[in-house]
């Protein structure tokens, strides 16, 4: 199997990070055609009314450009495939409204401790056999404690050793816990910011928006790669979304990945009976995003269980280009392997392959 390579060669330099943006445009031009157009210019801040001009265009007109964005950076026809794995689930003091792990929303989902680090390389591993290229590893806490610190690192350097990009969501981190993964040689860490910062503490009351933005920027300025996104269908307002969008746009860089979730209602939690997301809604945002952050990897994350392969397959034109496979992602439902591996050949999609390595190499 050929080699399939994050950036096509010849356009967009990795190295440079000023994604497609907001500028002031010029005197009676359209803002939306200026910064959807000019993709080899060097933008760097994007408005929330350009933002919105961009997500309400005609649906058709929206794929079109979206697409076209899409193919200056990234192959259309390969999809990340990454894996996900709870090393500790349950009994997290934060209140999300959307998450059964709190241990304030009633969902009464039983607590465990850390697994072990044997056990996290076993999947990993398995991960790597079934084609996964990234392995992203998810405690339910507020935060780590210094005595899990060890294990951690243990865990990214046993999944590294294998080949595999790393990735972890542990909550919010210090500077010497910063410091400790990224020693490790940590490529990934998972902040969402989960929706705009007016609607912020409507869904979170035990932590701020600005706690997201301040660990967001120590990992950033570490050196590991930031994965950041949200949640569509908490009753959020349109305006919310883009908002959110914006924010992870004008991000110096924007995240490297950027998880797009569709909330999945957990019984006994206080979004329990929120009404779902329109699936054209959806879509939109994933075309937003990928407008608005070119470079940046689009995933389609919680909710797959839930759409159709045709709304797959219009989010992936839309420019989404990652997902996660696997029975669950910690407690939500995920399509099963067989039917994600029916439709992406229906769609002629095949997964991408780290950019050092060949398919062959990645299987070994």
């Amino acid at each position: 199997m050929a080699r399939r390579g994050r950036l096509i060669p010849g356009r967009n330099p990795a190295g440079d990070r000023k994604a497609i943006g907001a500028s002031t445009p010029r005197p009676g031009a359209d803002p939306v055609q200026e910064n959807t157009d000019n993709m080899k210019h060097s933008i760097s801040h994007w408005t929330r009314d350009t933002a919105l001009a961009v997500h309400d265009l005609p649906l058709m007109d929206l794929l079109y450009r979206a697409q076209t964005v899409h193919r200056e950076t990234f192959d259309p026809n390969t999809v990340q495939i990454s894996r996900l794995l709870s090393i500790k689930t349950g009994g997290c003091a934060e209140d999300c409204a959307y998450c059964s792990q709190s241990a304030r929303n009633g969902a009464n989902l039983p607590a465990s401790k850390l697994i072990e680090v044997e056990r996290v390389v076993a999947e990993a591993r398995k991960a790597r056999d079934g084609g996964a290229t990234r392995f992203c590893m998810g405690a339910a806490w507020r935060e780590p404690k210094a005595r899990d610190m060890d294990t951690l690192v243990a865990m990214v350097e046993g999944v590294r050793a294998l080949g595999m990009e790393t990735c972890m969501t542990l909550g919010m981190l210090d500077d010497s816990q910063v410091k400790q993964l990224s020693n490790a040689g940590l490529d990934y860490y998972n902040h969402n910011i989960d929706t705009s910062e007016r609607y912020y503490s409507d869904v979170i009351t035990t932590r701020t928006f600005a706690d997201r933005i301040e660990t967001i920027s120590r990992v950033q300025e570490a050196g590991i790669k930031v994965c950041s996104g949200g949640i569509l269908g908490m009753g959020e307002e349109t305006g919310d979304r883009i908002d959110m969008l914006v924010t992870l746009a004008n991000m110096a860089p924007p995240p490297d990945s950027v998880p797009i979730n569709m909330l999945m209602p957990q019984a006994n939690t206080p979004l329990a009976d929120a009404e779902p997301i329109d699936p054209i809604a959806f879509v939109r945002v994933i075309a937003t995003a990928r407008i608005l952050m070119p470079r940046s990897y689009v995933r389609l994350s919680a909710g797959r269980s839930e759409m159709s392969d045709e709304m797959q397959a219009m989010c992936f034109l839309a420019g989404a280009n990652s997902i996660f496979v696997g029975d669950t992602l910690l407690t939500a439902e995920n399509p099963e392997e067989d039917s994600d591996a029916v439709l992406l050949a229906k769609l002629g999609i095949q997964a991408e392959c780290p950019e050092e390595r060949t398919c062959a190499e990645a299987t070994a």
